[in-house]
């Protein structure tokens, strides 16, 4: 199936119809992880596998898996897909549906996408359908499994992509309910970050003696990625150094997270009625929205986007030169997700944290968790205060502990979900 020199696509024993997509997109040299695991899945065995963000992973399974659709004979009649791909977050879910478009725009296979956000009598009518392809969302898809809407008899492939996330989001039983109602026969696919935590008893769960391929690890570094902290006194400080950053005319384009939905839209109010190009990201916003501000990112027309993790979750912006973290991450692997939006296919980038007084602990956790121990810089004029014994030791606080909310252009009315702020909401999940 695979020639012997697998650094060239053209040397993929593939359709000359996915070849000539690929040559397309100008991409002639493969990654490392679509060079080690394009053959396993040509080969027909499950996998399990982890790289970092902007390794190339989302066209080293879409790309083998419409060669193994094109050249398989359909399996029996009926509706509903012959692969199916989970994602966990809406965002993720489209960019792997416009590669999907983008290499299979040569060829006759009918694919489509369930989200939350997007008109239910729309996805009953792709779900009628006989798809080769289908993402979903397992919100959303359970949603129609309970109505008896979804039918995946035709099930030959199953992906799960971002798969560590889709646990830390809380969809382990889920997952079960979607893998139980599909073919036992089948080939599966696992895709994650990691292989920490419970990846590795969901993948002994779904797989059947899976192939490894291990390209991260809890320490990874991100060698393009320049990291920098700079610690803040409070949050006005915070903010007065994050508007200086952004009006570095170097920082051509970037990402700001924030730890909540309602962080992000003062955050960006507060920066927006300054002068400054931005607009929030988050779940509570309806999709049209989400997807208006993705694509003015995407086309250069917006500069800043005021995230939460769930939201920017998958996120691939060209010319996203700094990810800010306004909001010290609780975890190393957020830390790394975000991080991951810079500095892709062979682009340099740089991650710039803001610490609080009360965020040190957090700040500990993702040194510790990544091995590595971030670099200070002072920003001229806007030194910090106190001192760093005095800051350290601190438990977090929760939430936003200082600063008082202030209305403004993308404040939005919330109703109480019965969690705390910033927790992933069921629209999020969906």
């Amino acid at each position: 199936m695979l020639a012997e020199n697998l650094d060239l696509f053209e040397n993929l024993q593939i359709h000359e119809k996915l070849l000539r997509a690929v040559a397309a997109q100008g991409f002639k040299t493969l990654t490392e992880i679509q060079k080690r695991t394009i053959p396993i899945i040509l080969a027909g065995q499950d996998l399990k596998a982890s790289a970092e963000t902007g390794s190339g992973k989302t066209l080293a399974y879409i790309l083998p898996v419409l060669q193994l659709i094109l050249e398989s004979a359909p399996p029996k009649e009926g509706r509903g897909p012959r692969v199916l791909v989970l994602s966990p977050t809406r965002e993720l879910a489209n960019q792997i549906t416009e590669t999907i478009g983008t290499l299979a725009k040569f060829t006759n296979l009918k694919y489509g996408a369930i989200t939350g956000g997007v008109s239910y009598y729309a996805q009953e009518a792709l779900l009628r359908k006989d798809l080769d392809l289908l993402v979903a969302t397992p919100g959303r898809l359970i949603d129609h499994m309970q109505r008896g809407r979804v039918d995946f008899s035709r099930v030959q492939l199953y992906i799960l992509d971002e798969a560590d996330r889709m646990l830390d989001m809380g969809f382990e039983e889920p997952l079960k309910l979607i893998d139980k109602a599909m073919p036992s026969k089948r080939q599966t696919l696992l895709f994650s970050a990691t292989f920490a935590g419970n990846i590795e008893r969901i993948a002994l769960k779904f797989l059947r003696n899976p192939a490894t391929v291990k390209l991260t690890s809890a320490t990874m570094k991100h060698a393009l990625i320049s990291q920098w902290i700079h610690l803040a006194d409070d949050f006005h400080h915070k903010r007065a150094m994050l508007k200086h950053i952004l009006e570095d005319n170097t920082v051509w384009q970037a990402i700001v997270f924030t730890a909540t939905k309602r962080g992000a839209d003062e955050l960006a109010n507060d920066l927006y009625s300054q002068g400054v190009d931005c607009a929030p990201l988050h779940g509570d916003m309806k999709q049209g929205q989400r997807m208006r501000v993705l694509e003015k990112m995407k086309s250069g027309k917006l500069r800043f986007i005021i995230a939460t993790d769930v939201a920017a979750r998958g996120l691939d912006v060209k010319n996203l030169t700094h990810v800010i973290n306004f909001d010290v991450p609780k975890t190393s692997e957020d830390y790394t997700h975000r991080i991951g939006r810079t500095g892709r296919c062979g682009k340099e980038g740089i991650a710039i944290t803001l610490v609080g007084p009360k965020e040190m602990p957090l700040l500990s956790n993702v040194q510790y968790g990544t091995g590595q121990s971030l670099e200070r810089k002072v920003i001229m004029g806007l030194e910090p205060k106190r001192k760093v014994e005095s800051m350290s030791g601190r438990t977090p606080g929760k939430g936003r502990s200082f600063g008082k909310p202030k209305p403004g252009k993308f404040s939005q009315q919330r109703k109480s979900r019965g969690g705390r702020l910033g927790g992933a909401t069921d629209t999020e999940r969906r």
